[in-house]
């Protein structure tokens, strides 16, 4: 009588957590032996590795309060199918990677099935509402965390909790080769090159393009012979070709093959808050980081905030490393003026790349954080 692999269910919400999770499947795989089958909801990465996913990802890649509350009856709906066909299919394990409130919306409803449930990536509950660890602690049988301070503040809510190092460690973004790709692209040895991270959401690049399109203008007439680099990411990939297009300031456009290479040719970085200044930062690109939320979003992130920063670096190292320019100081004169003192202070640099490698030897697990993630999770499939 044959016996049917091991299935894994996997529930991503966005073009990180997607990538996170290919490189996921990948792992559990190797941790198998390749004796697994897939089944959940993700993107094009996943997908490379077996996923079918059962709606478009993209529906749950929303932030912010405005951005959330009209897509409620949809997302709700879709908790229930989720849970509906967890509980039909009896799945070995669930991991929710990122997408916390979807998670939650799940794991509720799947509470006392017996099925083992993972949450890769914590919600940022000691940013916002700590009370929410206490969810974590209700719904998730362990939750793998990418911060270091996040044991402790998960233990105090009674959250099993791994630490398995931050992702962005292990993309290759340290290993970038810059000369190459200024060699490519005519960009001169001494060129400055700014390097703009425009976030992975429509809802980020529908500001954060016209503001930088108004920051380079600005720039251009204090850096001279400023040269621009945007890498893009899907989903938003073809609307940033098309806004960049139309720039005075002409900016080469890195497709995803290149994104390290053009992070490793720049000198200065300007980032939205997220993933991508810890890229930087591994990079050891020296940069800004900004962030603009709707006007309701905004006030009760002011109102609820439970710390003092807002990027990854400066969260990890208790200090002020990467200028933060939030919300109303989110303005193009504010970020030019950021970039160019950047540009124009190797000092302030040099500061910027060594308290860089100080945190990033702090998000480092020992081992690759895919590795530590894939053998939390096969502890399960072994039972």
């Amino acid at each position: 009588m044959s016996v049917d692999p091991p299935l894994v269910f996997l529930v991503a919400g966005e073009p990180s957590s997607d990538i996170i999770g290919g490189r996921l499947m990948a792992a559990l795989k190797r941790e198998a032996g390749g004796g697994l089958r897939f089944a959940g909801i993700g993107g094009p990465r996943m997908a490379t590795e077996g996923l079918a996913s059962r709606f478009p990802m993209e529906e749950l890649s929303l932030v912010g309060f405005t951005n959330v509350i009209p897509r409620m009856p949809r997302l709700w709906r879709r908790m229930r199918e989720v849970a509906a066909s967890v509980r039909a299919e009896r799945p070995a394990v669930v991991v929710f990677i990122d997408a916390s409130g979807f998670a939650r919306g799940v794991a509720r409803r799947l509470v006392g099935s017996g099925i083992p449930l993972v949450q890769y990536k914590a919600p940022q509950a000691w940013a916002y509402w700590p009370w929410r660890a206490r969810r974590m602690a209700r719904y998730f049988d362990r939750t793998l965390v990418i911060l270091p301070f996040e044991p402790e503040f998960f233990a105090r809510y009674g959250a099993r909790t791994t630490f398995i190092g931050h992702p962005a460690l292990e993309t290759g973004a340290s290993a970038g080769d810059g000369a190459a790709f200024r060699a490519r692209h005519g960009i001169g040895p001494a060129d400055p090159v700014l390097c703009l991270m425009h976030g992975s959401r429509r809802s980020e690049t529908s500001w954060s393009l016209p503001d930088f399109r108004a920051t380079v203008d600005r720039l251009g007439q204090r850096v001279p012979g400023l040269r621009l680099i945007v890498p893009v990411i899907e989903p938003v990939a073809a609307e940033v070709r098309r806004a960049v297009a139309a720039w005075a300031h002409p900016a080469i456009v890195a497709e995803n093959a290149e994104r390290y290479d053009a992070m490793a040719a720049s000198d200065v970085g300007l980032a939205v808050s997220g993933t991508a200044t810890v890229e930087l930062a591994v990079a050891g690109v020296p940069s800004v980081v900004c962030y603009r939320a709707s006007l309701v979003s905004g006030f009760l992130g002011i109102l609820f905030a439970q710390i003092g920063y807002v990027s990854i670096v400066n969260l990890v190292l208790g200090r002020p490393v990467m200028e933060e320019l939030i919300q109303f100081d989110c303005r193009p004169d504010r970020l030019a003026e950021s970039c160019a003192r950047l540009f124009a202070d190797p000092t302030l640099r040099q500061r910027h790349r060594a308290a860089y490698r100080e945190a990033v030897a702090r998000l480092d697990a020992g081992r690759p954080s895919t590795v530590m993630a894939a053998l939390a999770i096969a502890a399960y499939l072994e039972h």
